[in-house]
């Protein structure tokens, strides 16, 4: 007769969450920040070919940190989610809140019910217009959605990295200033962080329908001179 081991609900959450939090601090860090015309999305990511920023749709990006492969899947399973609410209804109904508490639920349900917690934390953002403001949801590992007013930091050493972030920032400044920053938060005081391992994404107006662009080594390079 098999027998069964007893574990208490508040221990086997605190387990799971732990489990989580050791893979997703594994991850380099991501820094999302809202500049005077857009938002930007630092990665310090040495792949050129693993993307951890990506577009979502017209005016939403995405970035995660944690283990890449489950927090690809979150990206492709977001943009099949916003082309199907894209399709059924409008574009304009394609709003960020919406896609951030498709995640959290997603990620809540693997977090109890799953055989394991996915170990990925992820951000949405979303360029604001006439009618919405722009916005950053970060989505923890077990569905907390946190609704961050002007930037936030996933991953790796987040608090530190934020607290850097804070103190060279405390307004809405121009796209270099917000990007230099960003990389002297990630890097901190006693390295530097080559072009080569940087990962930027913005969402911009440009006078079309599509807002997010990938910036290349140099466009970085002529931004952080």
């Amino acid at each position: 007769m098999s027998s069964y081991f007893y574990v208490a609900p508040e221990q086997l959450i605190r387990d799971r969450a732990e489990f989580a939090q050791k893979g997703i601090a594994r991850g380099r860090s991501i820094v999302g920040a809202i500049f005077d015309n857009g938002v930007v999305l630092v990665a310090e990511n040495p792949s050129a070919s693993l993307f951890k920023i990506s577009e979502i749709y017209d005016r939403i990006a995405f970035a995660g940190v944690g283990k890449y492969n489950e927090f690809d899947r979150l990206r492709e399973a977001g943009i099949r989610w916003a082309d199907s609410t894209g399709f059924t209804y409008s574009r304009g109904d394609v709003d960020v809140r919406a896609l951030a508490n498709y995640y959290a639920q997603h990620l809540g349900d693997m977090f109890t019910e799953g055989q394991k917690p996915l170990e990925v934390e992820i951000l949405v953002a979303q360029l604001g217009n006439t009618t919405r403001p722009t916005k950053l949801y970060r989505v923890a590992y077990e569905g907390t959605i946190s609704d961050e007013p002007r930037f936030a930091v996933l991953g790796g050493d987040a608090e530190t990295i934020k607290a850097r972030f804070a103190a060279s920032e405390d307004t809405l400044e121009s796209l270099t200033l917000t990007l230099k920053n960003a990389v002297g938060a990630l890097a901190g005081p006693d390295r530097i962080i080559e072009v080569g391992d940087l990962e930027v994404g913005i969402l911009e107006d440009r006078g079309n329908r599509r807002t997010f662009s990938r910036l290349n080594d140099d466009q970085v390079s002529e931004l952080l001179r």
